[in-house]
């Protein structure tokens, strides 16, 4: 994931209220809803890993991101909220708790600009996630 820089109190709440009116989109399958989120120039990175092939992706415009936000609808309702790298992120888990992929939204103008995903089991079993796990304190919660 790339290095971002932490932006202001007020700034950071307008982020984030993008990056949750996204998830909330992605969680009702609104793909037009999701597109207006998106800026026309929109770019999402994931990276699977080796264990999954199919999420390693390069995806460039609203029309696309969109369509690949609304397969992973079953993971909203679970996400956690968090900062990744100094931006609105969040963890998405599994139904068995486990960590399924980390996210984090780079907001501009109101509009999301890039989303970066780390769904990689290898490399998410490094990071400390079970105090985001579901279940955790409400201010964790996305």
């Amino acid at each position: 994931m790339t290095l971002h820089r932490v932006a202001s109190g007020t700034r950071r709440a307008a982020q984030w209220a993008v990056a949750e009116a996204f998830v909330a989109a992605a969680r009702d399958g609104d793909l037009e809803r999701l597109v207006t989120i998106l800026d026309p120039d929109v770019v999402l990175r994931s990276d699977g890993g080796p264990d999954h092939p199919e999420l390693v992706s390069l995806l460039r415009g609203p029309d696309a991101v969109a369509a690949r936000a609304a397969t992973f609808r079953r993971f909203a309702d679970s996400a956690t909220r968090m900062l990744v790298n100094g931006v609105p992120g969040g963890v998405a888990w599994t139904p068995d708790g486990r960590p399924f992929a980390v996210l984090a939204f780079t907001v501009s103008r109101e509009r999301i600009t890039s989303i970066e995903i780390l769904a990689d089991p290898d490399r998410l079993a490094h990071l400390d996630l079970d105090p985001l796990a579901p279940g955790g304190s409400p201010d964790t919660r996305a």
